[in-house]
């Protein structure tokens, strides 16, 4: 049953790398996008890492001081006991100030391990979000660059005259444009006709 599964698996992963591939062909900053997203959400996701860092860096630091005064606390105790000539009470306080002692030691170990392991990853996260804020920036410009073919190439239809459908309209448009425009001057040069004729009637009439 579980090689099925595996077999499966196997086909399945292979058709999405192909369908990848062939996305990457038609549009390689679709792809770039879906890349980008997947390294945004692995930085967040280090945040996050980060986040429960500091928060055990803290625990180990409270818990590192409790130990510390518990210690000093027994110590004092024993001392207390054994002037009172209370030598069985003495010597508890004494197992304790010991078992305090190395947990103090202990977790003083585990705080400097943590601070170091900490201080590391703060070193690389701050890497990851300069090379994404690079890859974002990079990405606005390709992005910029692939805008700018594209309205170059559409330009360039129309200039040269392989524009289809738009070119037609263009076309349609000039001859509305001088068809409207012959027109208006026809209307113009009939009606001055028109009104100078009328003009020169009622001149002659008026000399007779």
């Amino acid at each position: 049953m579980m090689s099925v599964f595996s077999r499966l698996k196997t086909m399945i992963e292979a058709d999405l790398h192909e369908w990848l591939d062939e996305k990457e062909k038609k549009n390689p900053i679709a792809l770039l996008n879906h890349y980008l997203r997947q390294c945004e959400q692995e930085v967040e996701r280090v945040r996050q890492l980060l986040e429960r860092q500091y928060v055990l860096k803290e625990q180990f630091a409270r818990e590192h001081r409790e130990a510390e005064q518990m210690a000093e606390k027994r110590s004092k105790q024993a001392g207390v006991a054994a002037q009172a000539g209370e030598m069985e009470l003495a010597e508890f306080a004494r197992r304790e100030q010991a078992q305090y002692a190395e947990r103090a030691a202990r977790l003083k170990q585990l705080l400097e391990q943590t601070s170091r392991e900490l201080f590391e990853l703060e070193a690389k996260y701050e890497e990851m979000k300069h090379k994404l804020k690079d890859m974002q920036m990079r990405r606005m410009e390709l992005m910029g660059r692939e805008n700018a073919a594209r309205a170059h190439y559409r330009i360039h239809r129309v200039v040269n005259g392989d524009a289809g459908p738009a070119l037609a309209a263009f076309a349609d448009a000039e001859v509305y444009l001088d068809r409207l425009e012959q027109q208006v001057r026809s209307d113009y040069y009939r009606n001055t006709i028109d009104a100078r004729i009328a003009q020169l009637e009622k001149q002659l009439q008026e000399g007779n």
